[in-house]
């Protein structure tokens, strides 16, 4: 069974940063691998892979074509194990949606936790082996309405009921276009997910540009998943379109540490550097008359002028002297000392 601590879905930026290389190196090794070295490069958590083949994912008799192409974009497991090992050497998690359950067993042992994507989360044979060996899942909601979501959920508790932890779900709001629309990505589902359910809710990235991911880290996403290439020009395969580059997403980190700062705490009071530089006194405004009064005048509202700085009679005292007769002379626009 996994041992899972309560930072499982935490990464060096906050949330856990899974670069997903996917299928952008198009079946070529050394591609692969130029691919992965960026990553690691950039300082995200984890890097992303697909393992499948074609016969093993593609009804090849149906889908002839989609079968050829996923046979052309295959990599072998000796491949995999050195792009494990590339990760694992350098300190970055190594991950894989794994769509051909007979790649499990030899790539297992790099595993954290178990990738499943939006495609598989009515592939209750699937999802079974991976909850049957008991690491936490990744499960992303692309294709999907929140019945089926709370179906497969528990599906998975029922075959494990360990999975009834906090830590061994987490749930990826996703729309399974790519590109997705601006108008179709909804991260208002994060909050809803937030709402429904205890377990860690996290992002997965298919719009262009960076903006859906900032905006997902200030609604607290534990989890950011975005596709990851070296440059998106002269590229045909559509996911590099919508992925990050090196540079990029190293943007994206430092945009996230000031997005942290930029947020602050939810405690409200005057903060010292408010104070210190006297805004206080400066800003805010006092009770100042307005014309020479002598004692035993009453001061009526036209002899009250409402100033800045605040010295003397705060405006929030305006009751002490509105109506009354003074008991003292006052000269104009001098602080009022009662």
């Amino acid at each position: 069974m996994a041992i899972v601590n309560k930072n499982f879905w935490s990464g060096k930026h906050g949330p856990l940063m899974i670069a997903e290389i996917g299928g952008n190196h198009e079946g070529n090794f050394q591609y692969a691998k130029k691919l992965t070295k960026q990553a690691i490069q950039s300082g995200v958590d984890v890097i992303k892979f697909q393992i499948y083949s074609g016969d093993g994912l593609v009804n090849k008799k149906i889908s002839p074509d989609r079968n050829k192409h996923f046979k052309k974009f295959q990599l072998t497991k000796s491949q995999h194990i050195e792009l494990a090992k590339l990760c694992v050497s350098s300190g970055v998690q190594y991950n894989a949606s794994i769509w051909d359950l007979k790649m499990i067993d030899w790539v297992d042992k790099y595993l954290k936790f178990y990738k499943i994507g939006s495609g598989d989360l009515t592939a209750y044979p699937i999802i079974s082996e991976f909850a049957k060996r008991g690491k936490p899942i990744l499960l992303s909601t692309g294709l999907s309405n929140l019945k089926e979501i709370k179906d497969t959920i528990n599906f998975i508790k029922k075959l494990n009921p360990n999975y009834k932890k906090k830590n061994m779900l987490a749930l990826m709001q996703c729309t399974s276009m790519y590109p997705t629309d601006d108008k179709d990505v909804n991260l208002r589902v994060i909050d809803k997910f937030k709402n429904l359910f205890k377990y860690e809710i996290g992002y997965s990235h298919h719009s262009f540009g960076d903006l859906a991911l900032q905006i997902a880290y200030t609604k607290g996403a534990g989890v950011l998943e975005f596709h990851f290439t070296d440059k998106r020009e002269g590229k045909t395969f559509r996911d590099h379109l919508i992925s990050l580059t090196k540079s990029e997403v190293i943007s994206l980190c430092s945009k996230f540490k000031r997005i942290k700062s930029l947020m602050g705490n939810d405690k409200k009071f005057a903060l010292k550097s408010e104070i210190k530089s006297g805004h206080i006194k400066s800003f805010r405004r006092a009770l100042y008359l307005n014309k020479d009064i002598k004692k035993g005048e009453f001061i009526s509202k036209n002899d009250i002028d409402c100033l800045r700085p605040n010295e003397g009679l705060d405006a929030r005292k305006i009751d002490k002297i509105l109506g009354k007769k003074s008991k003292k002379n006052f000269k104009s626009y001098q602080k009022i000392k009662l």
